[in-house]
């Protein structure tokens, strides 16, 4: 992506037809960006969640989703579940180091802010934990999540959106 192309950066709402091009961007980042912190193996269970599109679509329509987009094409997706909570954030691997991912999160913190929601949480991967602690977020705890016979590590990271939060 070239620097004209990330000027054009947009946010739209997730439609139902864009569930099989957003499980190739899932697919993709998986298995092109996470290799320096999971195995092959690890990836492979990993991007198996895309392989059921009906419950992937499912899950992208059960959250409000965001697709970014760059000259109207999807780039990048990120839900939020309930008011606090980002389920999924993926960029297309063409994509990474644009501003898409930061686009997507800054739209979900001012989404859960005016939900009323304190702070916004995530289970990040190891290899988004470096983006959200410096985008503010702090690391609460680690965790390991079993996926199609192999097990994952992920970090649970939190954001206060206001100053009085507790």
């Amino acid at each position: 992506m070239s620097a004209p192309a990330q000027s054009k950066l947009g946010l739209r709402p997730y439609l139902a037809a864009d569930a099989p091009l957003l499980a190739e961007i899932f697919r993709a980042g998986v298995e092109e960006l996470t290799g320096d912190d999971y195995g092959p193996a690890q990836q492979a269970a990993w991007a198996a969640a895309a392989d059921d599109r009906d419950a992937f679509a499912a899950r992208l329509a059960g959250a409000l989703t965001l697709v970014a987009t760059a000259q109207g094409a999807p780039v990048g997706f990120a839900s939020l579940v309930g008011t606090e909570e980002i389920d999924m954030l993926y960029v297309d691997p063409a994509a990474t180091g644009q501003g898409v991912a930061a686009l997507l999160v800054d739209a979900l913190e001012k989404l859960a802010a005016g939900r009323g929601a304190k702070r916004l949480k995530a289970d990040a991967s190891d290899t988004a934990l470096g983006f959200f602690e410096h985008r503010g977020f702090t690391a609460l705890q680690r965790n390991t999540v079993h996926r199609n016979g192999e097990w994952l590590a992920n970090t649970t990271v939190e954001k206060k959106l206001n100053k009085e939060a507790p």
